[in-house]
């Protein structure tokens, strides 16, 4: 079944989260890149402004697909979300702190500890 065809659930949103991990990571040079891209942004205000309003649009649709999927959640668990996998993406990208844990066990703690409680 998929994942668009689910009832809405803690577990369906743990499901969203790891396809995002899987499909950021199956490309790592082009997710490498993009976290370059906001790098280089943050000294040059022309690249801020363009790119900038891609990914403000990008979470504002996140948002919405959110709320009519009927998730767990709002617009405030969405951004600790794209917080907290932006960080998981840089570690499994990037040099690692090496912690030794599963990526996917923490994706579930991710949305059980950020969203877990929070009514829909």
């Amino acid at each position: 079944m998929t994942l668009g065809a689910r009832e809405p659930s803690l577990e369906l949103f743990t499901d969203y989260l790891r396809y995002i991990v899987e499909r950021t990571t199956r490309q790592p040079d082009l997710t490498r890149a993009l976290i370059e891209l906001r790098l280089e942004a943050a000294r040059r205000p022309d690249l801020a402004r363009i790119l900038g309003d891609t990914l403000r649009r990008g979470y504002r649709d996140d948002v919405a697909f959110h709320l009519a999927a009927g998730l767990p959640g709002g617009a405030f668990e969405v951004a600790l979300l794209h917080y907290a996998v932006d960080g998981l993406l840089l570690d499994l990208l990037g040099t690692s702190i090496e912690a030794g844990f599963d990526a996917d066990d923490v994706v579930v703690a991710f949305v059980s500890r950020l969203v877990g409680g929070v009514d829909r």
